[in-house]
């Protein structure tokens, strides 16, 4: 009979293993509820080696938040190819993804968890939603964006926060469903400001001119036409 001989991890290593052993754990609950315990015992490691690596619980749920906020920015890399509306429905679906993998996590994360408040969680959550809004103006080919534009895209990226929240609790509404909405409410909102400035408006006609007619902006014009007949 032979006996299986456990490789020593080296320092880097081991950090690692324990970020992801507790992202994989707060992705299932709550960050509140999980405890250095028992992510010394899923990392198959003691309580005393996490403190050797980590001070404490705090430090490594910003290092876990740290690769989720890595994770969630890079879900919103598209490559500008095709229509408008086809590559936020694409970005949105792997929004919804990530929103599904970390549920728990997410969900503390926007309302309250262990290091929310914290400077360096701040930080993160704010450099998630900078990408996000830098992204979203390079599809746009928009580099010095107009204050309504900012305000459009920057209240979109809350409304898709959000909306995602409140799938998590209990999803009642198909996750399909809010992917094409929220597509939906980004060409809305782009819309209404167009109504109130005319740069804002050339814009929209840009967004508009190479989209088909099965696309999800397409889609919208036809739900709201048959709205108001």
């Amino acid at each position: 009979m032979t006996t299986g001989v456990r490789r020593r991890m080296g320092v880097e290593e081991r950090r690692q293993q324990l970020i992801g052993v507790a992202l994989e754990l707060f992705s299932q609950r709550s960050p509140d509820d999980v405890s250095i315990d028992e992510i010394a015992s899923a990392a198959g490691i003691s309580r005393p080696l996490v403190y050797h690596y980590f001070p404490g619980k705090l430090s490594l749920y910003e290092a876990a938040l740290k690769r989720a906020a890595d994770d969630l920015a890079g879900r919103f890399v598209e490559a500008h190819e095709g229509p408008l509306g086809a590559r936020l429905l694409r970005v949105m679906r792997r929004f919804f993804d990530f929103v599904d993998e970390h549920g728990p996590g997410f969900a503390a994360l926007m309302r309250g968890g262990p290091a929310v408040g914290s400077s360096a969680t701040n930080a993160l959550i704010d450099s998630v939603r900078q990408a996000a809004y830098e992204q979203i103006l390079s599809h746009l080919r928009v580099a010095e964006p107009p204050a309504r534009l900012e305000l459009v895209v920057r209240s979109w990226i809350s409304l898709a926060e959000s909306t995602a929240l409140i799938w998590l609790d209990g999803r009642r509404i198909p996750r399909g469903e809010l992917e094409v909405q929220l597509v939906h409410d980004f060409a809305a909102l782009a819309a209404v400001s167009a109504a109130y400035d005319e740069e804002m408006a050339a814009l929209v006609r840009v967004m508009l001119q190479d989209e088909p007619t099965d696309g999800p902006f397409a889609d919208l014009v036809g739900r709201l036409i048959a709205l108001a007949s």
